[in-house]
């Protein structure tokens, strides 16, 4: 993508009224003025909210807006250049159920308060390998302890990933920390019994690693 088209994105973002962009210092203060009024003051409803982490385009917070009319739908990336298509989408089809945040998921406490999360999605996250760039690892135990932070007591985090070693890997530290694995697989698509929401959504990049004979791998879990 080009500059001068990342700045024309960066330019619409700040006119989508679905699209949210705190700046660090804001979270850091603790002057992000929706922390625990998301259903009432960006949603306008009680319904659950459900968060998805580096959601990249957008494509999967937009198909669970029009698959669950009734759940609110959040998208966060640090990159709002990739999230302005669902964003425009999202308008153009009238979704009033899902919006954007150009955050780093680090900061996410700052934005939502205890129990105001009820589910979180991970999807295709970048697995980081290498042992230096564990702490970016979404799956990580520091970032267990953050999500545990703002989910509801029953709240539900799921990942899906094309990652063979991100599903060991994150399944491993589940066992280790005695977490509560609701379902694992590590070929969903090979399987007759994966819930419908994992195998009913496909992105782009998905549908192209299935092309190729790449796994989809998923977790459905709790954080006790």
């Amino acid at each position: 993508m080009g500059s001068k088209n990342k700045l024309k994105r960066f330019r619409e973002n700040e006119t989508f009224e679905n699209v949210l962009q705190p700046s660090r210092a804001e979270l850091l203060s603790n002057g992000f003025a929706l922390k625990g009024k998301w259903r009432q003051e960006f949603f306008k409803n009680d319904n659950p909210i459900v968060l998805e982490l580096g959601c990249g385009k957008g494509e999967y917070s937009v198909n669970l807006a029009r698959t669950y009319p009734g759940k609110n739908f959040i998208g966060i990336d640090i990159k709002g250049a990739r999230f302005w298509r669902g964003a425009k989408t999202a308008l153009e089809e009238g979704l009033t159920n899902v919006g954007f945040l150009r955050i780093q998921i680090e900061l996410i406490a700052q934005c939502f308060a205890a129990n105001e999360v009820d589910e979180i999605w991970i999807t295709f996250p970048d697995p980081q390998i290498k042992y230096k760039r564990t702490k970016h690892r979404l799956t990580n135990e520091n970032f267990l302890n953050t999500y545990r932070k703002i989910l509801s007591p029953d709240g539900i985090v799921h990942l899906k990933t094309d990652s063979e070693f991100m599903h060991g890997y994150t399944l491993g530290l589940l066992h280790g920390l005695e977490q509560k694995i609701e379902y694992a697989h590590h070929d969903v698509y090979g399987n007759d019994h994966s819930p419908t929401e994992v195998t009913s959504i496909q992105t782009f990049y998905e549908k192209q690693y299935l092309e190729v004979g790449k796994k989809i791998t998923y977790i459905r879990f709790r954080l006790i």
